[in-house]
C-alpha cells in the first residue's frame, strides 16, 4: 500500500463509473477519500475496495444542502482536512429536443449538476480550503462545449459548470486552484446508452480508436489536484480520445 499523501479528498457521486475512478487514483498516489452516492450499499462496496482505512462514504443526494453539510462534517471528523474537491455527482434523466423539455427535468439536472457542485465548493472552502488552500476539480464535459443533440440540458448544465470553475478560480484565488475536466464518452454505467450493442462502431470516430475509462479522468483529476498543476487555474481540461479533432469533418 502506498505511503499516506497527508492530503485528504472529497469526491461526489463516487460509487463507481468516473467518480469512482478518480478516488481510485487519488487512494493510489497515498490520499484519503471520502465519497458519495445516492446507493449505500455501492458506496459500502466502493469502500471495501479502495480500504477502509483510506475511504470513508456518506450516502445521499448531491442537491440535498443537509446531505452537503453532512458530508463536510464526516470528513473533517474522520480525517481533520479536506484539501481537494471533485465535484462528479451528475444526471441526465432525459433524452430529446430542448423544445419539449419539462422545466421540472431541466431544473432537477442544473440542481444536481451545478447548484449542488457550488454548495459542495461553498461548504469545502469555508471548511478548510478558505485557510489551508487546495483544489477543486469540476466534471464537466464536451456536451458542454457544443450544442449536443437531444441531451440539451445536460450540454447547459456542464456548460455552466465550465463557467462556474472560471468564477470560483478567480474568487478563490490565490489560496484555491479550480479547474475543470471535459470527458467525451467514457464506459460507464451512466453512459452506457451511447455505446451499449455499437462501442466498436462508436469508438471508431475517436482518432485514437477507443471510448474512455474511468481511469483515464482519474489521472487527469490526480494531475489538476498535485503540485504539478500548481501553476494551473479557471482552465478546461478536454479528455477526449481526439473526438473534437474531427469537427468540421464531413
Amino acid at each position: 500500500m502506498t505511503e499516506l499523501s497527508g492530503k485528504v479528498a472529497l469526491v461526489t457521486g463516487a460509487s463507481r463509473g468516473i467518480g469512482y475512478g478518480i478516488a481510485e487514483a487519488l487512494v493510489a498516489r497515498g490520499d484519503r477519500v471520502c465519497i458519495t452516492g445516492r446507493n449505500e450499499d455501492a458506496l459500502k462496496e466502493a469502500v471495501e475496495k479502495l480500504g477502509s482505512d483510506r475511504a470513508v462514504a456518506v450516502a445521499g443526494k448531491a442537491h440535498d444542502e443537509a446531505h452537503q453539510a453532512e458530508v463536510v462534517e464526516r470528513v473533517m471528523e474522520a480525517f481533520g482536512r479536506v484539501d481537494f474537491l471533485i465535484n462528479n455527482a451528475g444526471t441526465n434523466p432525459v433524452f430529446g429536443p430542448m423544445a419539449d423539455l419539462d422545466l421540472n427535468v431541466a431544473r432537477k439536472v442544473f440542481e444536481t449538476n451545478v447548484v449542488s457542485a457550488l454548495g459542495f465548493a461553498q461548504r469545502t472552502w469555508h471548511a478548510w480550503q478558505k485557510d489551508n488552500g487546495g483544489a477543486i476539480v469540476n466534471i464537466a464535459s464536451v456536451a458542454g462545449l457544443s450544442a449536443s443533440p437531444f441531451v440539451g440540458a445536460y450540454g447547459v448544465s456542464k456548460a455552466a459548470m465550465i463557467n462556474l470553475t472560471q468564477q470560483l478560480a478567480h474568487e478563490f484565488a490565490p489560496r484555491v486552484r479550480v479547474n475543470a475536466i471535459a470527458p467525451a464518452v467514457v464506459k460507464t454505467r451512466f453512459a452506457k446508452a451511447l455505446y451499449e450493442g455499437r462501442e466498436e462502431e462508436a469508438a471508431a470516430s475517436y482518432p485514437l480508436g477507443r471510448l474512455g475509462v474511468p481511469s483515464d479522468i482519474g489521472g487527469a483529476a490526480a494531475f489538476l489536484t498535485s503540485p504539478q498543476s500548481d501553476w494551473v487555474t479557471g482552465q478546461t481540461l478536454v479528455v477526449d480520445g481526439g473526438i473534437f479533432l474531427n469537427a468540421g469533418v464531413g
